[in-house]
């Protein structure tokens, strides 16, 4: 090749070359240099986030949404610290606020959905809904002027349109039996107190129950007042239900734990890095320390839950009956926020009174632990429950209970599935009890509603073939037992079935709570087992 030639190539290749360093000059020369920050000299850790914040915010090439960011970054940093410390931003804040403070505003129902249409279930005495006139069993097609039948809308969507500021309006249009026509009631949205207590009633002549689904902020009043009718009707014991109950108010939970016991006697403690130790004990002026108690408890089971039932084993204050209870004791303190939203912070765990911490270890897979259980048989096999020999606590009276998690129950109860058969299974699948259960309402809707009491109710339901019925209504539903399915399930479905159609009574969940017990293997061992004590 000429040199001419070799140059006449190159020369391109040069020109690109100088055109670039020129530019890098230029750039260097108009752009500040800007010095490293070296972080180790940072006064505080969290100071090298807020440089980059800050540098994001003055020199990224876009506008920042800061909002957008911030409530991105939230999160991620409670995430890193334990399962329990979250942010909440305004609507779940209020959310969560609501379900623990004693009420929320809106018309004042309860229901549920089968075949997607809203079906009354409960309309809740002397609220908005009642004083309108809504009754049980009405189908609610319309809020307002958006239809919400059979239009496969969520759940959470329906509560959004029918709940609101108290003294708004809102119109809500349902088919009620013997109709053809919508009916439109015109209710103006108000306080609706929530309960804790889901029911009280007498098992037999001296043996009381109490459900209790949540430690909100009316609990201690709605126990003591439930208590009170109970024992006025002959209660000499007390089965006290928590099964489920994930926790709430750590005031109300020591209330109720001092209703039961003796001056001095400690209920738990508290401690972490920046919170020294703080025992909290009984003042000896609960009106119950004499009444035996059995409390049922299951892998749901916790926070406030744990502390009442750790108080009571411990203190050998009664018996815990069921499968280990959930492993939740960290003390959350909220933090609020001006825009609504706010944080729930982790500062202290929960020690029942043999000093057990109640936490159950972090993991990788902690949201899906409870699943294992499952998996190694710890539900079905008390010698299936992994015991630390490293955390054995004594109770007041010298018995041995363990620590690692969660509280482990005096009295194993396994979890009972013998009723659950592929059939069983389909059938809830489908929700085919419930369904049924409106079935026979839209027929019968005139003789539940005159059932005021069980004895008008089972004679009622006698009068039925509800094992033909169901099984007729599930064959149309493509649900066929195999063979021996029907027998082992029958008992159990049967009642589920007439506890549902119960709960359409006026009577409501009085009604259906005692049918849906008569299969409760924990209620009937509990009960067993305290009458012979």
């Amino acid at each position: 090749m000429s040199e001419n030639k070799f140059y006449k190539i190159l020369r391109p290749i040069l020109w690109v070359i100088t055109i670039a360093l020129a530019a890098i000059v230029i750039w260097r020369a108009f752009t500040p240099r800007q010095p490293k920050v070296d972080v180790n000299s940072i006064d505080s850790d969290w100071s090298k986030l807020m440089l980059v914040l800050e540098s994001v915010d003055k020199n990224y090439v876009d506008e920042i949404d800061h909002k957008k960011v911030i409530e991105d970054i939230i999160p991620n940093v409670m995430k890193e610290l334990d399962p329990h410390s979250v942010y909440l931003p305004p609507e779940e804040l209020k959310e969560a606020e609501e379900s623990l403070s004693g009420g929320f505003e809106g018309i004042g129902i309860q229901f549920n959905v089968p075949n997607d249409t809203v079906v009354v279930n409960s309309v809740i005495t002397g609220g908005p809904s009642e004083r309108a006139g809504l009754r049980v069993g009405d189908r609610v097609i319309k809020v307002d002027d958006r239809n919400i039948a059979g239009v496969k809308m969520e759940q959470d969507t329906m509560i959004s349109l029918m709940r609101g500021p108290k003294g708004t309006k809102v119109v809500i249009s349902v088919l009620r039996y013997g109709s053809d026509e919508l009916i439109p009631f015109t209710i103006t949205r108000d306080k609706i107190p929530v309960h804790s207590v889901d029911v009280a009633y007498m098992i037999n002549d001296t043996t009381g129950y109490i459900k209790l689904s949540k430690f909100a902020r009316t609990t201690y009043a709605e126990f003591v007042q439930a208590c009170d009718k109970l024992k006025d009707s002959g209660m000499k014991r007390l089965v006290f239900d928590l099964r489920d109950n994930t926790g709430g108010y750590l005031d109300q939970a020591m209330m109720l734990a001092n209703e039961f016991m003796e001056a001095g006697e400690m209920i738990v403690y508290m401690q972490g890095k920046a919170r020294p130790r703080t025992d909290l004990r009984a003042d000896g002026r609960g009106r119950n320390k004499d009444l035996p108690i059995a409390v049922l408890i299951n892998s749901t089971s916790a926070s406030a839950s744990e502390i009442f039932a750790g108080a009571v084993q411990d203190n050998d204050r009664g018996t815990i009956y069921g499968v280990r209870s959930f492993g939740k004791g960290l003390v959350q303190e909220p933090v609020y926020f001006s825009d609504g939203s706010g944080i729930r912070l982790t500062v202290a765990r929960y020690y029942t009174p043999s000093g057990r911490c109640i936490q159950k270890p972090y993991s990788e897979d902690y949201e899906m632990e409870i699943y294992e259980r499952y998996a190694s048989g710890e539900m079905f096999s008390a010698d299936s429950i992994k015991l630390d020999e490293l955390e054995k606590f004594k109770t007041v009276g010298g018995r041995t209970v363990y620590g690692g998690g969660g509280i482990v129950p005096d009295v194993f109860v396994p979890v009972d599935t013998i009723a659950v058969t592929d059939f069983y299974v389909d059938c809830n699948r489908k929700g085919l009890q419930i369904k049924y259960a409106n079935e026979v309402l839209d027929g019968h809707a005139g003789q539940i509603s005159a059932c005021r009491t069980m004895e008008s109710f089972d004679k009622f339901i006698d009068g039925m073939d509800l094992e033909r019925g169901f099984l007729q209504f599930a064959a149309k539903n493509e649900s066929v037992p195999k063979e021996g399915e029907w027998e082992t399930s029958k008992e159990y479905m049967l009642m589920q079935i007439k506890a549902l159609i119960a709960r359409y009574t006026p009577m409501g969940d009085n009604a259906f709570y005692p049918i849906y017990h008569q299969t409760d293997n924990l209620i009937l061992t509990a009960v067993k087992n305290e009458a012979h004590d």
